[in-house]
């Protein structure tokens, strides 16, 4: 393994200028705290407290030809279940797989991948996350009791730094289409046997051609597979405006997932979310009525990007052999995750819906 690498899996453990031990990012002061003496250090200090988050220039990312300080080399664990690929510390090598709980060995090599620009720092601690699952656990009725207990007695949640790709472009779009312009006529119809007149909506449409431009910053675009979409999309809106210029110091005490989904893989969400607005900024731009789009070619320029990442709290539990997940935006607190049902909480509510039916019309029934 090179110096390099090395390096790589070692810089994220910061000892402590006190007494030694590591340094952990703390959401709720913002700083650097020592869990050992109680020591403080700012992050406001050294040198990334000047730095500017950067685009990057998306097709010299393709070529292969970004400057070696983009890229880094971090050690990573692969679920064999749900594919996760979440780096770990050198000296572990055993773990539970944190998004599905399943147990895993760490790999013990090196994954080379394009760094990280930014991070939105987590700003809840673990205790409110929990808290958090809990209050949206209790707001589901049909929820079995055990799994709730059994969440609420409380395994540790895992602080997870979720990848994501955001994309910059500048588009102008020419299409050629159509406006419609609804119109009344009236005309005779029988009801009931009379005569009646009634007005019946036409449309009456005309060519329409033009030009759209749209500056687009910041399409985001999950780079994770190893949680379902619906939960990550649940999370959202992120305060991008947030972020914060990338250093490992935000990462200590947390985890980081690797990124699954490439560079260019992710532009084309990223382009089906732009042509997407593309074509309600035309709709738009043809007016009346109704709208028909027959054409639009798009030309895009100039496209940038940022890999950064954005905080989750993320419980795993495996209840009765099934797997429930949890996951906490840990910035808001919002909640997704499985929506598990009790079969006897849904027999009884069944239950008391047909007596208090039955009651209904028993005295419904008497009363006639």
């Amino acid at each position: 393994m090179s110096t390099e690498a090395q390096i790589q899996q070692a810089e994220h453990h910061f000892p402590c200028d006190t007494c030694g031990a590591d340094l952990r990012f703390d959401p709720a002061q913002g700083q650097m705290i020592c869990a050992h003496c109680g020591h403080m250090e700012s992050l406001d200090q050294g040198p990334w407290a000047a730095a500017k988050i950067r685009e990057l220039d998306f097709n010299t990312a393709l070529k292969g030809d970004l400057p070696a300080p983009e890229m880094e080399e971090t050690r990573v664990s692969s679920c064999p279940n749900c594919a996760a690929e979440v780096a770990f510390d050198p000296n572990v090598h055993a773990k539970e797989c944190p998004f599905c709980a399943t147990p895993v060995v760490t790999d013990t090599g090196t994954h080379r991948h394009i760094k990280p620009r930014a991070v939105l720092p987590f700003a809840l601690d673990e205790r409110t996350a929990h808290d958090a699952m809990n209050d949206w656990l209790g707001s589901l009725w049909f929820a079995p009791n055990g799994l709730q207990d059994y969440a609420r007695k409380g395994r540790k949640m895992d602080g997870i730094y979720v990848p994501y790709w955001t994309y910059d472009a500048d588009t102008t779009s020419r299409y050629s289409g159509e406006r419609g312009t609804v119109y009344y006529q009236t005309r005779q119809v029988m009801r009931d046997g009379k005569p009646t007149t009634v007005r019946v909506a036409k449309v009456r449409w005309r060519a329409a051609r033009g030009q759209v431009a749209r500056f687009f910053d910041d399409v985001l675009v999950l780079a994770s597979k190893s949680l379902p979409k619906r939960f990550t999309d649940g999370l959202a809106p992120w305060d991008l405006a947030a972020l914060e210029p990338y250093t490992p110091e935000y990462l200590a005490g947390f985890r980081a997932e690797g990124y699954a989904v490439t560079l260019e893989q992710g532009f084309v969400e990223a382009r089906a979310i732009m042509d997407a607005t593309i074509r309600r900024d035309i709709k738009f731009d043809i007016g009346g009525d109704r709208q028909r789009i027959h054409r639009v070619d798009t030309q895009i320029r100039d496209v940038t990007f940022k890999h950064i990442l954005l905080p989750v709290w993320l419980a795993a539990y495996k209840y009765r052999g099934e797997t429930y997940r949890f996951v906490v935006n840990g910035r808001t607190g919002k909640v997704q995750g499985e929506r598990p049902y009790s079969a006897i909480k849904i027999a009884l509510a069944a239950i008391v819906g047909l007596s208090m039916a039955a009651a209904v019309g028993y005295f419904y029934a008497m009363n006639q």
